[in-house]
Protein backbone atom coordinates (compact mmCIF):
# COMPACT_ATOMS: atom_id res chain seq x y z
CA UNK A 1 0.00 0.00 0.00
CA UNK A 2 1.45 3.41 -0.88
CA UNK A 3 2.70 5.41 2.07
CA UNK A 4 0.05 8.09 1.54
CA UNK A 5 -2.89 5.69 1.03
CA UNK A 6 -5.54 5.70 3.72
CA UNK A 7 -6.31 2.30 5.24
CA UNK A 8 -9.55 0.73 4.06
CA UNK A 9 -12.46 0.09 6.41
CA UNK A 10 -12.43 -3.49 5.09
CA UNK A 11 -9.59 -5.31 6.93
CA UNK A 12 -9.23 -7.75 4.00
CA UNK A 13 -9.05 -5.07 1.30
CA UNK A 14 -5.61 -4.70 -0.21
CA UNK A 15 -4.86 -3.56 -3.73
CA UNK A 16 -2.83 -6.25 -5.49
CA UNK A 17 -0.86 -3.77 -7.58
CA UNK A 18 0.11 -1.78 -4.49
CA UNK A 19 1.89 -4.83 -3.05
CA UNK A 20 5.68 -4.73 -3.56
CA UNK A 21 5.95 -8.52 -3.50
CA UNK A 22 3.48 -8.88 -6.35
CA UNK A 23 5.19 -6.16 -8.36
CA UNK A 24 8.58 -7.79 -7.80
CA UNK A 25 7.19 -11.12 -8.99
CA UNK A 26 5.84 -9.42 -12.12
CA UNK A 27 9.16 -7.66 -12.67
CA UNK A 28 10.94 -11.04 -12.43
CA UNK A 29 8.50 -12.51 -14.99
CA UNK A 30 9.24 -9.62 -17.36
CA UNK A 31 13.01 -9.89 -16.88
CA UNK A 32 13.07 -13.66 -17.48
CA UNK A 33 10.82 -13.35 -20.53
CA UNK A 34 13.08 -10.66 -22.00
CA UNK A 35 16.16 -12.75 -21.17
CA UNK A 36 14.87 -15.64 -23.28
CA UNK A 37 13.67 -13.30 -26.03
CA UNK A 38 17.04 -11.53 -26.34
CA UNK A 39 19.45 -14.33 -25.37
CA UNK A 40 17.64 -17.46 -26.52
CA UNK A 41 17.19 -20.72 -24.65
CA UNK A 42 20.72 -22.12 -24.70
CA UNK A 43 21.41 -20.67 -21.24
CA UNK A 44 19.10 -19.92 -18.30
CA UNK A 45 19.46 -16.67 -16.34
CA UNK A 46 20.99 -18.55 -13.39
CA UNK A 47 23.40 -20.46 -15.65
CA UNK A 48 24.43 -17.12 -17.14
CA UNK A 49 25.15 -15.75 -13.65
CA UNK A 50 27.27 -18.81 -12.80
CA UNK A 51 29.22 -18.68 -16.07
CA UNK A 52 29.74 -14.94 -15.72
CA UNK A 53 31.02 -15.31 -12.14
CA UNK A 54 33.42 -18.08 -13.20
CA UNK A 55 34.70 -15.84 -15.98
CA UNK A 56 35.24 -13.04 -13.48
CA UNK A 57 36.73 -15.29 -10.79
CA UNK A 58 38.18 -18.46 -12.33
CA UNK A 59 38.78 -21.37 -9.99
CA UNK A 60 36.13 -20.62 -7.39
CA UNK A 61 35.05 -23.58 -5.31
CA UNK A 62 31.36 -24.52 -5.40
CA UNK A 63 30.61 -23.11 -1.93
CA UNK A 64 32.16 -19.74 -2.75
CA UNK A 65 30.41 -19.70 -6.12
CA UNK A 66 27.09 -20.28 -4.35
CA UNK A 67 27.83 -17.35 -2.03
CA UNK A 68 28.90 -15.08 -4.90
CA UNK A 69 25.70 -15.59 -6.93
CA UNK A 70 23.35 -16.06 -3.94
CA UNK A 71 22.42 -19.71 -4.50
CA UNK A 72 22.06 -22.35 -1.86
CA UNK A 73 24.93 -24.86 -1.94
CA UNK A 74 22.86 -27.82 -3.16
CA UNK A 75 21.50 -25.77 -6.09
CA UNK A 76 25.02 -24.60 -6.94
CA UNK A 77 26.30 -28.19 -6.86
CA UNK A 78 23.48 -29.38 -9.14
CA UNK A 79 24.07 -26.45 -11.48
CA UNK A 80 27.81 -27.15 -11.63
CA UNK A 81 27.15 -30.81 -12.43
CA UNK A 82 24.79 -29.82 -15.28
CA UNK A 83 27.25 -27.28 -16.66
CA UNK A 84 30.03 -29.88 -16.51
CA UNK A 85 27.82 -32.37 -18.40
CA UNK A 86 27.28 -29.72 -21.09
CA UNK A 87 31.04 -29.27 -21.32
CA UNK A 88 30.91 -25.63 -20.24
CA UNK A 89 32.93 -26.01 -17.01
CA UNK A 90 35.30 -28.46 -15.38
CA UNK A 91 35.21 -29.42 -11.71
CA UNK A 92 38.44 -30.41 -9.99
CA UNK A 93 38.25 -32.16 -6.62
CA UNK A 94 40.12 -30.27 -3.91
CA UNK A 95 40.97 -31.29 -0.33
CA UNK A 96 37.96 -31.62 1.99
CA UNK A 97 35.76 -32.67 -0.96
CA UNK A 98 35.51 -29.12 -2.31
CA UNK A 99 35.41 -28.64 -6.07
CA UNK A 100 37.26 -25.97 -8.01
CA UNK A 101 35.32 -24.71 -11.03
CA UNK A 102 36.75 -23.44 -14.30
CA UNK A 103 35.17 -22.41 -17.58
CA UNK A 104 36.07 -24.54 -20.58
CA UNK A 105 36.68 -23.09 -24.04
CA UNK A 106 33.09 -24.07 -24.89
CA UNK A 107 31.87 -22.30 -21.73
CA UNK A 108 33.73 -19.16 -22.79
CA UNK A 109 32.15 -19.44 -26.25
CA UNK A 110 28.66 -19.81 -24.76
CA UNK A 111 29.26 -16.74 -22.61
CA UNK A 112 30.53 -14.79 -25.63
CA UNK A 113 27.35 -15.68 -27.53
CA UNK A 114 25.19 -14.74 -24.52
CA UNK A 115 26.59 -11.36 -23.47
CA UNK A 116 25.29 -9.35 -26.47
CA UNK A 117 21.75 -10.58 -25.74
CA UNK A 118 22.11 -9.75 -22.06
CA UNK A 119 23.15 -6.22 -23.00
CA UNK A 120 20.12 -5.91 -25.32
CA UNK A 121 17.88 -7.25 -22.56
CA UNK A 122 19.17 -4.64 -20.10
CA UNK A 123 18.58 -1.87 -22.64
CA UNK A 124 15.01 -3.07 -23.30
CA UNK A 125 14.25 -3.46 -19.58
CA UNK A 126 15.25 0.11 -18.84
CA UNK A 127 14.34 1.77 -22.15
CA UNK A 128 10.98 3.13 -21.01
CA UNK A 129 12.67 5.13 -18.25
CA UNK A 130 14.63 8.30 -18.94
CA UNK A 131 18.33 8.36 -18.00
CA UNK A 132 17.76 9.84 -14.54
CA UNK A 133 14.97 7.35 -13.81
CA UNK A 134 17.21 4.47 -14.94
CA UNK A 135 19.92 5.54 -12.52
CA UNK A 136 17.45 6.03 -9.68
CA UNK A 137 15.71 2.71 -10.38
CA UNK A 138 19.02 0.84 -10.34
CA UNK A 139 20.14 2.68 -7.18
CA UNK A 140 16.93 1.79 -5.37
CA UNK A 141 16.92 -1.79 -6.67
CA UNK A 142 20.51 -2.34 -5.45
CA UNK A 143 19.62 -0.79 -2.10
CA UNK A 144 16.47 -2.92 -1.78
CA UNK A 145 18.39 -6.12 -2.56
CA UNK A 146 21.27 -5.16 -0.25
CA UNK A 147 19.01 -4.29 2.68
CA UNK A 148 16.92 -7.45 2.22
CA UNK A 149 19.89 -9.75 1.65
CA UNK A 150 19.64 -11.53 5.01
CA UNK A 151 15.98 -12.43 4.41
CA UNK A 152 16.98 -14.47 1.35
CA UNK A 153 17.19 -18.23 1.74
CA UNK A 154 20.61 -17.92 0.05
CA UNK A 155 22.09 -14.56 1.08
CA UNK A 156 24.80 -13.06 -1.09
CA UNK A 157 28.22 -13.44 0.51
CA UNK A 158 30.37 -11.59 -1.94
CA UNK A 159 34.02 -10.88 -1.81
CA UNK A 160 33.32 -9.39 -5.21
CA UNK A 161 34.22 -6.23 -7.01
CA UNK A 162 33.90 -2.83 -5.45
CA UNK A 163 30.30 -1.71 -5.57
CA UNK A 164 28.87 -5.26 -5.44
CA UNK A 165 27.00 -4.20 -2.34
CA UNK A 166 25.83 -0.62 -2.57
CA UNK A 167 26.52 1.95 0.08
CA UNK A 168 23.64 2.75 2.38
CA UNK A 169 21.61 5.44 0.63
Amino acid sequence: MPVDAAPSADPLAIELYDQPGHLLRRAQQIAVSLFYEEVGREVTPIQYAVLRMLQEKPGLDQVTLAQEVALDTSTAAEMAARLETKGWITREVLPRRQRRLLLTAEGEAVLARTVPGVRRMQQVLLSKLDAAEQQEFMRLLRKFVHLGNEQSRAPLRSGGPAGAEPPQA
